[in-house]
């Protein structure tokens, strides 16, 4: 399966890993393979491929940026509409992969830790790495009206299952909770985006509550 995206992965693990390791094309053929299951329709291998462009655009930000990125392979690996675990079980799913693929335990476990904050999107003061991973996975907010109403209609498409009213509280919520939130974005060329994704997000609610 030569993609692009699995070459990234490729080289990404080769650089990760503490000398020689096993083949990384096998661990990333299986990530992409989660990335594409049919209940997918926003976290599907695009946004995976988004959020990794945008930790290339935000890289300078943090120390290591390579841990941002496989946290960004593992973040939504293990994705389930229905249910509410999905980080903790992408998290424990690198906790399980990356020590066999020849990653550090201390790597591994700075991966896991930043896949387990995009629960929150919530990095401490100071936490660079958090910051360009939140900063990178939440950069969909700031889109142009079309790619967000696009991204906004697939994250409808996930929840199909869910009656329109219960989705609408539903949803409405989420929305009311990212624009509680103080700065949207971390990084200085994440401060950027602020106003756009604010206005996506408050056009989004009054569609919903009207």
């Amino acid at each position: 399966m030569p993609t692009p995206l699995l070459d990234r992965w490729t080289d990404l693990l080769r650089r990760c890993q503490e000398g020689p390791g096993p083949d990384p094309r096998p661990y990333g053929e299986n990530l992409l393979a989660r990335w594409a299951e049919p209940q997918r329709r926003y976290h599907t291998t695009a946004h995976l491929a988004a959020v990794l462009d945008r930790i290339d655009e935000l890289a300078a930000h943090c120390a290591d940026p390579d841990t941002v990125r496989l946290a960004a392979w593992f973040h939504d690996a293990v994705y389930r509409p229905d249910r509410s675990e999905n980080e903790e079980r992408s998290a424990r799913l690198a906790e399980r992969a990356l020590p066999e693929a020849g990653v550090s335990p201390a790597r591994t476990a700075e991966t896991a830790r930043l896949v387990r904050l995009t629960v929150t999107h919530d990095p401490a003061p100071g936490d660079r790495c958090g910051e360009v991973l939140c900063d990178a996975d939440l950069a969909v907010l700031a889109g142009a009206p079309e790619e967000y109403a696009s991204y906004a209609a697939a994250v409808r498409e996930e929840y199909g299952f869910v009656p329109d009213e219960e989705f609408r509280e539903g949803r409405a919520a989420v929305l009311r909770a990212l624009l509680g939130t103080v700065p949207l974005f971390r990084t200085p060329a994440g401060e950027k985006w602020e106003p756009v994704a604010r206005q996506n997000l408050a056009t989004e609610l009054a569609l919903l509550e009207g």
